[in-house]
């Protein structure tokens, strides 16, 4: 069974060092490409050929009940937008407050348009590299 969670802390300050951040209106996101190499040289401890999602979810937001209650709302639109996404990447979603109220439909909306413009970013970077 495959898994699309970045689940080390490790990865997580490679994706804040090494990666593109970028707003959308409800939600903050990190990414980068995972390269097949670690830092040591040595191949990547990541059995996951696609993507990696991972969610921040501050303690400024709320009491952990309302931070949970964020974290299954956007576990789940990731779950149904994660197809968008074919590359190896690592992706950190940071939702902002009003995620929590923000409708379904329009919070799957927004993680989609983010999906996409991930991809489309590590597209176009997988071109120009290409001679």
């Amino acid at each position: 069974m495959q898994t699309h969670r970045l689940r080390k802390h490790a990865d997580y300050q490679l994706v804040y060092k090494s990666g593109r951040k970028q707003f959308a209106k409800h939600i903050g996101y990190f990414y980068a490409l995972r390269p097949p190499l670690g830092p040591n040289g040595k191949p990547t401890r990541s059995d996951t050929v696609g993507p990696r999602i991972g969610l921040t979810v501050p303690k400024a937001l709320g009491n952990a009940v309302i931070r949970n209650r964020i974290k299954r709302r956007m576990r789940e639109v990731v779950r149904h937008a994660l197809p968008l996404l074919t590359s190896p990447a690592d992706v950190i979603l940071h939702p902002r407050r009003s995620t929590l109220d923000l409708d379904f439909l329009a919070l799957q909306r927004e993680v989609s348009v983010i999906f996409r413009a991930v991809q489309a970013a590590l597209d176009r970077a997988a071109s120009l590299k290409q001679p």
